[in-house]
């Protein structure tokens, strides 16, 4: 890691930007100019696979980023065992490593979800296969891991939730009650119906993967968890708290029948809203006949939510694509009902995995572009690092991209405190500006002004 400054500027403008006193939409028409200047940007790692998917802000000023990792070394110096554990990283506001912590056994255990809890702790989810280190227990293949620390990243207490097949959770919020909901998906066939309700003598005929909640007390005790889906593939990504002390959950949905009522082909975005208690509100399909799936789910001021994800389609709800897969930004109101839907990218291939709404009132998206043409308009090489402003309905202000000639995947960004943006994702490129590479891929944090 070297330190930012002039030079730094220089190459990662000159490597992202053509034109950096244009709008980056390549549209002079009052579009708002934005530079790109990187503040500061840090790779974390050692010689092998690193990733961070999350990153939010934390009590104290600094920031707290969940991945995994395989590595045992560089960064990860201690690690026992060259199999992927939850990787979690405290910087300061500087982005300087503060600590590092790493939670797994002897099999293959991946982080996806943070969230700093109510006393300064962190509560982390992903899915896990392992059953001993850290882990307690296990089912079969990957379960869902849930894990309470301390303001120090200690373990305070851990619980698994799974069957013989593969379950995963994706998204992690903490509830007013001091518990916690968490989302993934269930292998119902595995499960043989278990892990919900009953839901009535067709319930084995569900199959492949179900949308799975879970919810739990302050003390990790399992309180109720519902699935909903079809026969074919339904995945949760994404959640969100309501207004109303329930969910509406996110993803992808490839079923037509049972909890499904109006599916447009192939897969489809699902949201599903919950009650408090886990019973079904509304549930939504959004897409057109190509493959469309969303990632992240944000409620927004005006008790709306948005959903972003990609699209392959071209017709029925999707307005326009650009060309192959776009980044799909969609807001639905409070029942489930489609109020506007926005498309982003180029002729290759653009996708998202985050969306927050901003301070003022627009949507920060960040994800991974291919393109260099159209609301793309730079590529470095392979997959960049993209980020995406809109305002709040949808409409581009800017968009930048970051990266080297090999593979970039950005997962997750967040507006800070000063207006500025904090970005994290993984690198394989040698080449990356002004930074280092450590070995296979790195973690890459970017505070962007």
């Amino acid at each position: 890691m070297k330190n930012t400054g002039l030079l730094f500027l220089f190459l990662i403008l000159s490597s992202c930007s053509s034109d950096d006193n244009l709008p980056l939409n390549g549209d002079t028409g009052g579009q708002t100019t934005f530079l790109g200047e990187v503040v500061w940007a840090k790779n974390y790692g050692g010689t092998g696979e690193d990733t961070g998917q999350e990153v939010i802000s934390t009590s104290d000023g600094g920031y707290v980023i969940l991945g995994y990792s395989n590595s045992m070394d560089g960064d990860l110096v201690g690690k026992t065992t060259d199999v992927n554990d939850y990787w979690l990283i405290k910087l300061d506001a500087d982005g300087n490593l503060q600590w590092s912590k790493t939670y797994g056994g002897s099999k293959d255990d991946r982080g996806q979800s943070v969230v700093q809890t109510s006393d300064n702790g962190f509560a982390i989810v992903g899915y896990a296969m392992s059953d001993d280190g850290d882990g307690s227990n296990n089912e079969g293949f990957h379960d869902n891991w849930i894990l309470k620390l301390d303001v120090s990243g200690n373990i305070e207490w851990e619980r698994s939730f799974g069957f013989s097949g593969h379950d995963h959770s994706y998204d992690v919020v903490q509830t007013a009650d001091g518990g916690f909901f968490f989302v993934g998906f269930l292998d119902i066939t595995a499960s043989q119906g278990a892990g919900g309700a009953a839901k009535g003598d067709l319930l084995t005929r569900h199959g492949v993967g179900e949308f799975w909640g879970t919810k739990l007390d302050a003390e990790g005790n399992l309180q109720w968890r519902r699935y909903f889906g079809g026969t074919n593939n339904d995945r949760a990504y994404g959640v969100t708290q309501t207004d109303d002390g329930g969910f509406v959950m996110t993803g992808s949905s490839e079923s037509e029948d049972f909890d499904i009522s109006n599916g447009k082909g192939s897969y489809d975005y699902w949201a599903v809203k919950i009650t408090g208690s886990g019973d079904l509100v509304w549930e939504s399909s959004f897409g057109g006949a190509g493959i469309d799936k969303a990632y992240d789910v944000t409620k927004t001021n005006d008790n709306a939510y948005v959903l972003v994800g990609n699209t392959f389609s071209t017709d029925l709800d999707v307005s326009k694509n650009n060309g192959e897969s776009d980044v799909w930004l969609v807001k639905i109101d409070d029942n489930g009902e489609l109020l506007w839907e926005k498309t982003f990218g180029g002729t290759q291939f653009d996708a998202a995995q985050s969306v927050v709404q901003a301070s003022d009132g627009g949507f920060l998206i960040a994800g991974n572009s291919k393109s260099a043409d159209l609301d793309a308009d730079t590529n470095a090489g392979e997959n960049d690092f993209w980020i995406i402003k809109t305002d709040g309905q949808g409409e581009l202000i800017w968009q930048h991209t970051y990266g080297g000639t090999a593979i970039e995947f950005g997962f997750d960004a967040i507006e800070t405190t000063t207006g500025g943006i904090v970005f994290v994702g993984e690198t394989a490129s040698q080449d990356f500006p002004n930074l280092e590479n450590k070995g296979a891929t790195d973690l890459v944090v970017l505070k962007i002004e």
